[in-house]
């Protein structure tokens, strides 16, 4: 009933963790157990050159999580939002990456949308993106692979529906921030609708 779930213990068995270290972290993040509890939050904010940033926040503390992640995005020129914010430019897709080595593309494509896929997307860096309605993520998946098809990565995301474009300065401060920002033990995933152009990329 809950597919984020299902998916996170599905990556958790494809790592080897045992079964009873997932029941147990199961338990204890909904507070069956005695101990620590940790509570997931979802927060937004701005960063540099007005980037829209969602992060996805567990943590059994929230007053010191908010503090950190408000010191860091200030810090880069930006700011945490209200609830609401920046949330509605982004949704939720399954994503399901495969490279484009000895792969036909267009059968991959048929293969795809048969399967129920809402968009198959071919990247210059030489990967085939399949996008999916999360509740389809895991029968266009399982049907890929049925198919002869083998993802190089497949998870669950948030999708930015428009992008900002940033110049150097803004770039540079908002890579920097990013990788503040998912170092911090409590952050679970940053997500941003930044737009860094290869040019400006060759220049960081």
């Amino acid at each position: 009933m809950n597919p984020a779930l299902r998916f996170a213990i599905n990556q958790t068995k494809s790592v080897n963790v045992p079964v009873v270290n997932i029941d147990i972290a199961i338990k204890k993040g909904s507070g069956e157990l005695p101990g620590v509890t940790y509570e997931d939050y979802i927060y937004e904010g701005y960063g540099p050159g007005g980037v829209a940033i969602l992060m996805e926040i567990l943590t059994d503390n929230k007053n010191r999580t908010v503090a950190d992640i408000r010191h860091l995005i200030t810090k880069y020129g930006g700011n945490l939002g209200e609830n609401g914010s920046v949330a509605w430019m982004f949704d939720t897709k399954g994503q399901i990456i495969l490279t484009r080595d000895n792969q036909d593309e267009n059968t991959l494509f048929e293969a795809a949308i048969d399967a129920g896929a809402e968009d198959v997307l071919v990247d210059e860096d030489m990967s085939i993106e399949v996008l999916t309605d999360p509740a389809e993520f895991e029968s266009v998946r399982d049907t890929m692979r049925e198919s002869g098809f083998s993802p190089e990565n497949d998870e669950l995301t948030m999708r930015a529906t428009t992008s900002a474009a940033l110049d150097l300065k803004a770039a540079s401060s908002m890579i920097k921030m990013l990788e503040m920002l998912e170092d911090l033990d409590d952050v679970q995933t940053v997500y941003s609708n930044a737009d860094i152009s290869e040019e400006i990329l060759a220049q960081l």
